[in-house]
């Protein structure tokens, strides 16, 4: 992949891209303190982090129809999601702010006769509305939770909002009717224009008050319905959704072959079919969700609601939202930043003297170290004192460990390698059939927590992707392995982590599976901080943030997710010029000549 420019999407011009490219050391460094010369010419972002311009967009259009100067909004697929983020932020702010946050639903205008796609559809979006200086706390649970709205999602309901079919639901209208935006005209493509149109301005010159409707413009709703249906009815085969959903949720349970389709028949046996090693399960209980961390947010409101309120543990290095939804949503969480035999120690005797935990959470293998917990012993430990065991098996894959047996639910991100192509979000969860706290779980689950908010073009962009994931996993562990054979022997290389390599190989050897590999993800911290950053600045692969490509994406991901509290991960062993590798599907010749390339311009630094 040739070195694409700073801001630009990863991969390149790729509208729904989940990376951006931050292509030197220095452009990581100054993202992080807002540098307008790296944050104005960044076109996109990682979704929780970057607020996509399509979902800005239709954040302009709702906040002039429905909001007052000063007021800022953040969109959520369902009225259930914006009103947790309610919740949230109410006792974050004070009383006169939490007076003034209020929410409004759109859903599909039922008085107009829309077409069957959209009926079937039934698309819906929740915006709350809050004034500007609190923002920041809203953006923590969008963050967190994953809760928001998808890109896609958004830019298919902003036509809808454009051409008048979204509109309040009743009982959630403001008292003041909405004002039509002023900045320029909601309208489709030009052949559906007509003249003397503009923007606020009816054809008799009067203010518009919204979009109108059918039965004040019954032309105008003709168009709407021929736009949206050239729009989007080539494009989205709701027939097809179903069975895209089912065969993302059999792929992951482990009963459709990774490289089958969609339509293959789900009765049919293969050799996959016993991969996670418990025969009960099947894709019921597989659980789809926007991205992974809606799936972990979820998993924690599921054991909350069935459990009981108690800490949980977030055992070993965090990933920082893990941590963060444990810590606010709930009573609150104990780390063991490690994941090491003494932690554990230190648990059981905790455990012994009397404390008891809601769950304990932990990544297989943990990101950016890649040490990998001992889930054998976790699992004796969660059966004798019964508390239950979320696993995130994201960067070790089911290709690669099956984790399951020692879970009550293991929960992913499908943004990463199942999907590979970094243009569609998506996570999962799935249920242990055979765990302690399996009923009442499932019950949970379909009774309070799940809403399917995974919305259909994802779905079907996943399904598409997520085909040919077994076989992309076998070529991805072995160029990884190449890579670091090469960074192991240099000189300048300090460490390289790998689960290979690890201290904690034996935990990760009692989860692999007969063929599976060691995955994707490496890190390497260098002798001196200088060495880093050449070899950074002279890698010429894709870099930027997120993992699990399909090509080669590097970062300095400690200075990414840890920018303001590098003092607190080295405690937990985390240098802060540590770069990581996730390795993609490049031929290995051509891989290896770009490592060695950047190594020999760190090896012409002189340090002094």
């Amino acid at each position: 992949m040739p070195v694409i420019s700073l801001g630009e999407s990863i991969p390149p011009d790729t509208a729904h891209a989940v990376s951006v490219s931050l292509p030197t050391w220095q452009a990581n460094v100054d993202y992080e303190e807002g540098e307008p010369r790296v944050v104005s010419r960044m076109v996109t972002g990682y979704p929780r982090f970057f607020i996509h311009k399509s979902i800005e967009a239709l954040s302009k259009d709702l906040l002039a129809a429905y909001g007052q100067p000063g007021q800022r909004i953040l969109l959520f697929p369902t009225a259930a999601a914006a009103r947790r983020c309610l919740d949230f932020m109410r006792p974050r702010v004070t009383p006169e702010i939490a007076s003034q946050i209020h929410v409004v639903d759109l859903a599909l205008d039922a008085s107009k006769d829309v077409s069957p796609l959209l009926k079937q559809l039934s698309p819906t979006i929740s915006g709350i509305i809050f004034p500007q200086e609190s923002f920041p706390v809203a953006k923590e649970y969008w963050q967190h939770t994953g809760d928001g709205v998808s890109s896609r999602r958004a830019e298919f309901s902003h036509e809808l909002f454009k051409h008048g079919q979204l509109v309040p639901v009743s009982e959630q209208q403001p008292q003041q009717p909405p004002r039509t935006p002023q900045e320029k005209p909601l309208r489709g493509p030009k052949r559906y224009s007509r003249a003397n149109s503009s923007a606020g301005i009816n054809s008799a010159g009067a203010e518009n008050k919204g979009p109108a409707s059918s039965s004040e413009n019954p032309e105008e709703a003709r168009e709407s319905f021929h736009f949206l249906e050239e729009r989007f009815g080539r494009n989205l085969d709701l027939s097809q959704v179903a069975r895209a959903k089912s065969a993302i949720r059999r792929r992951i349970a482990g009963s459709l072959a990774g490289d089958a389709d969609m339509n293959d028949d789900p009765t049919k046996a293969n050799s996959e079919a016993n991969a996670r090693g418990i025969e009960a399960l099947d894709e019921t209980d597989v659980l789809l969700y926007p991205c992974g961390m809606n799936a972990i947010f979820n998993a924690h409101r599921a054991l909350l609601a069935a459990l009981g309120s108690r800490k949980s543990i977030n055992f070993g290095f965090p990933y920082i939202d893990t941590l963060k939804v444990l810590e606010k949503f709930g009573p609150g969480a104990v780390l063991y930043g490690h994941a090491s035999s003494e932690e554990l120690d230190q648990l059981e005797g905790a455990l012994k003297d009397g404390q008891r935990f809601l769950a304990l959470f932990c990544e297989f293998p943990g990101n950016p170290l890649l040490a990998c917990p001992d889930l054998k012993r976790i699992r004796k430990l969660a059966d004798q004192y019964d508390f239950a065991v979320v696993v995130d098996e994201t960067i070790g894959t089911f290709a690669n460990v099956n984790v399951l047996p020692y879970a009550d639910i293991v929960v992913s991100s499908l943004t990463k390698i199942f999907s590979g192509d970094s243009n569609v979000m998506g996570g999962c969860t799935v249920l242990n059939p055979e765990g302690k706290h399996y009923r009442v779980l499932k019950k949970v689950f379909e009774e309070q927590i799940y809403e399917d908010t995974y919305w259909v073009e994802d779905i079907l962009f996943m399904e598409r992707n997520s085909r040919d994931f077994s076989s992309r996993v076998k070529r991805i562990n072995a160029n990884a392995e190449a890579i670091c054979d090469i960074l192991r022997t240099h000189p300048l290389v300090k460490t390289v982590y790998y689960p290979k390599y690890n201290p904690s190989r034996p935990n990760y050897e009692a989860c692999r599976l007969p063929d599976g590999g060691y995955g994707g993800l490496l890190s390497v911290v260098f002798t001196h901080p200088q060495y880093a950053q050449v070899f950074y600045n002279n890698l010429d692969t894709a870099k930027g943030p997120s993992l699990g490509s399909n090509f080669t994406l590097c970062s300095p991901y400690v200075l990414l997710a840890h920018y303001k509290e590098l003092d607190w991960a080295a405690q937990y062993g985390v240098d802060a010029n540590l770069v990581r590798v996730s390795v993609g599907l490049e031929e290995p010749e051509e891989l290896q000549h770009l490592f060695k390339k950047a190594l020999a311009a760190a090896e012409s630094v002189t340090i002094a």
